[in-house]
């Protein structure tokens, strides 16, 4: 069941390629993820999070004192609360928490470091608003992933109220993608190329250096962040970003479970209407969460 599953999802994606502009992108993200429903018994309302545009989605049996601030991933170019509205609701039910979908700015429109300073914006928003750090949880996937090591660092820097915890789904935190996986995993991966990444990561950067720590969170020293849960698929480019990740928070003395998802593509956790795996994959996380 589990192959024919996946199987079907990568024959969808084959015969809808990626659009080469940009707008086109964007689009098909939002139309492709957004007309999936919300999560049973489900609401959401538009927001402003300090600023930044943002969406709350909860049930009514949400603990109205957990909240999951949710940073979409899209490479830092698309991506939407839109197109991750679905799969946040299913989150938030998971956790028996409310979440914040945060619509940080974009490149190439609004480089580095515009999405790092939304999603610091964000944070303070919910501290502002009332909520113990302790029952924050910072989550996100691939870019969105990058933006939650960034906050993390940046709220440690400030020696600021840390959230109680980070979740990341196939995070990208390496902007030189210079991981083994970017070849090794090219030929199984159907969503993610090293030349892709690269194209991305220069949209981003606007010239800054890929090394830079509140870029790649993976050049940065981990020591004094929260408990992390790292998801990541065997069949993804970005496999070896999540494994150093790990590797660098054990050597920081940062509590960290890798979590590691045989034949899983990127970001298959969008996918959870159709596949059981993404399904048990936020069922983890809403366990590890409310532990």
């Amino acid at each position: 069941m589990a192959e024919t599953e996946i199987g079907a999802i990568r024959e969808i994606l084959a015969s809808s390629p990626r659009p080469p502009d940009l707008a086109g992108r964007r689009k098909r993200l939002d139309e492709v993820f957004g007309s999936f429903p919300l999560a049973d018994g489900a609401h959401a309302e538009p927001a402003d999070a300090g600023g930044v545009s943002a969406e709350w989605t909860s049930t009514s049996s949400a603990d109205p004192s957990r909240v999951i601030l949710y940073l979409h991933g899209g490479g830092y170019v698309s991506g939407s609360i839109a197109s991750h509205r679905s799969m946040v609701s299913y989150l938030g039910v998971a956790s028996n928490a409310r979440t914040l979908a945060l619509g940080y700015r974009l490149a190439p429109e609004h480089p580095f470091p515009a999405a790092c300073e939304d999603a610091l914006a964000g944070y303070r928003f919910l501290v502002g608003s009332g909520f113990d750090p302790s029952r924050i949880v910072l989550a996100g996937d691939s870019a969105g992933a990058g933006l939650v090591m960034a906050t993390l660092l940046a709220l440690r820097n400030e020696d600021a109220p840390m959230p109680a915890k980070g979740f990341l789904i196939s995070p990208w935190i390496d902007l030189l993608n210079s991981g083994p996986s970017m070849t090794a995993k090219a030929a199984v991966d159907p969503m993610i190329s090293k030349a892709y990444l690269d194209d991305l990561a220069g949209e981003y950067l606007h010239g800054v250096d890929p090394r830079t720590p509140k870029a790649s969170p993976l050049y940065a020293d981990l020591h004094g962040l929260p408990p992390l849960l790292i998801q990541v698929g065997t069949a993804e480019t970005l496999l070896d970003d999540a494994t150093r990740l790990v590797a660098r928070a054990g050597d920081a003395n940062v509590r960290a479970i890798l979590s590691v998802w045989p034949g899983m593509i990127h970001v298959w956790h969008l996918f959870h209407s159709r596949l059981r795996e993404a399904r048990a994959a936020i069922n983890e996380a809403g366990a590890w969460m409310r532990a």
